[in-house]
């Protein structure tokens, strides 16, 4: 290890990281081809946001490890670079590794497992179908791989298959993990298969499960209902009105929101085919830009109280770094597009969001609320602090409540421009629901838009609706809570409320 790199190393260990970045790039001029300078400097770069540029440099080191690999046959180097790519979302680069990798190696079970579920994460249905059934071939008595398959032939529409290997898993004596994932994926093929009176009971076996699993068990609960109760406290129009008017040097971007699984991914993807728009999906400048207030005023006074405090240069300060973390993000790909901000819990920040940025225009998209909480209680989701209220059917009710009853609450404070569109309508009257939404925007109408579903089908998608949006709509999904009436039983009080504020016909 050279001295630069060692350095570099001691920067990482001591979480100095724009030092790292510096140690690294010494580094690389003196070994040009140190893959593993090469990859620590790519995750560096991620973590500090600079994810253009992050992976970029991750790419360059495992191209530079599959020459050695195709020496000495040796891909391990080469997968951990992939599982790094997968790590800050850059799937088609994981994907650019692992095909050259398993053709240099092929006998391995890692690569293949990799290899699936990197296809998968692309809607590449049949691929990665064929990639998963080469990895349990070389590790048959791979539970986690027998889910893993089962949810490829669920995603293949093979649902029949799918249910009979869950059946198996199940019977296996699997432990709290795999009985956990497994009965989240046996709901969704019973979904799929009609077979509607049996899904709910395996939803709440899993339930159950969640408890033992830190990953879920560890999470933070209170953190965002403490939230929405400090905002609701804190924020008013006044504050969020301040700086309206104002003419700032830097534009404002869309901020597209609403609640889990309520259409937010199908308006990204819509929007996203149009010439003149670019969408970031469910990417963290909103939160960063929270931290970074935080810096700036290290007192213990609220949220709202901090931005009450803040001139008009804190403003812009804020601003200029929202929009940093936006250019280390996509480097220049954007271009002169429209940015839409995609993060649909974003709805907890319209507080910070209105007031940093008045300028803004908000699209909200609505779903029956009943329709909502099913989808958010059958999917598997990744676990924070958001979805760990999502593992019980009552917990799910629950959080849905908090956070819509902060948007009834923030609605009509909040000063920036906001248009409300219910995915029933996007589903039932496509053209003229999204028409709206382009004139809003002020942007022309693109006949191109419908075909969204074929864009969609070429790229990732962060949320786990991108199966769903890969293809053309359809109005299964609409009104779904009825094949499961006797379980909104218990929490009918708690919905009704908002399925009639928001005009859904009652139980």
């Amino acid at each position: 290890m050279t001295t630069f790199l060692q350095r570099g190393y001691a920067a990482i260990q001591a979480r100095n990281l724009p030092d790292a970045v510096q140690w690294l790039e010494k580094a690389l001029t003196e070994h040009p081809g140190d893959a593993q300078a090469m990859a620590w400097l790519g995750q560096t770069l991620c973590s500090l946001g600079r994810r253009a540029e992050g992976t970029a440099r991750l790419r360059q080191s495992g191209r530079t490890l599959l020459g050695k690999a195709r020496l000495d046959r040796d891909i391990g180097r080469v997968l951990e670079i992939t599982q790094q790519l997968q790590q800050w979302g850059d799937f088609p680069g994981a994907l650019e590794l692992l095909g050259p990798a398993v053709e240099i190696n092929g006998t391995g079970f890692r690569g293949l497992q990799l290899l699936a579920v990197t296809l998968a994460q692309l809607n590449k249905k049949s691929e990665a179908l064929d990639a998963g059934r080469q990895a349990l071939a070389l590790a048959p008595d791979n539970t986690m791989m027998q889910v893993l398959l089962a949810s490829l032939e669920a995603d293949a529409g093979l649902n029949g298959e799918a249910r009979r290997r869950l059946e198996t898993v199940l019977n296996s004596q699997p432990n709290a993990r795999e009985a956990f994932r497994a009965r989240k994926e046996m709901a969704r093929v019973l979904d799929k298969l009609q077979e509607y009176d049996q899904a709910f009971s395996h939803l709440h076996a899993s339930a159950q499960l969640s408890a033992s699993l830190p990953e879920y068990s560890q999470q933070n609960r209170a953190l965002l209902p403490d939230l929405i109760r400090a905002n609701q406290a804190g924020f008013d129009r006044a504050l969020m009105g301040r700086w309206s008017g104002t003419a700032f040097p830097q534009p404002a971007p869309v901020f597209l929101v609403g609640f889990f699984r309520s259409g937010t991914t199908l308006t990204q993807e819509v929007l996203g085919v149009h010439a003149d728009v670019f969408v970031a999906d469910e990417t963290d400048f909103v939160w960063a830009m929270q931290r970074e207030l935080q810096h700036m005023d290290g007192s213990g006074d609220s949220l709202p109280d901090k931005l009450r405090k803040l001139d008009l240069a804190g403003i812009l300060r804020l601003r200029e770094f929202y929009w940093k973390r936006v250019r280390d993000r996509f480097g220049d790909s954007i271009g002169e597009r429209r940015l839409v901000d995609k993060f649909t819990m974003n709805t907890l920040e319209l507080g910070l969001i209105n007031t940093v940025f008045p300028d803004a225009r908000v699209v909200f998209v609505m779903r029956d609320p009943r329709d909502v909480c099913v989808s958010c209680f059958m999917q598997l989701m990744v676990p924070t602090p958001a979805t760990a209220h999502l593992l019980s059917w009552q917990g799910t009710v629950d959080f849905y409540g908090q956070v819509m009853a902060w948007w009834m609450h923030i609605r009509p404070r909040l000063t920036m421009d906001v248009i409300e569109i219910r995915y029933e309508d996007a589903v039932a009257q496509f053209e003229p629901t999204y028409r709206r939404v382009f004139d809003f925007l002020g942007l022309s109408w693109e006949p191109g838009v419908a075909n969204f579903h074929e864009h969609a089908a070429k790229k990732f998608i962060a949320s786990p609706s991108r199966n769903q949006v890969a293809q053309p709509l359809y109005a299964a999904s609409v009104a779904r809570w009825r094949h499961y009436e006797p379980e909104f039983a218990p929490v009918a009080d708690a919905l009704g409320p908002f399925i009639s504020a928001f005009g859904y016909a009652p139980f």
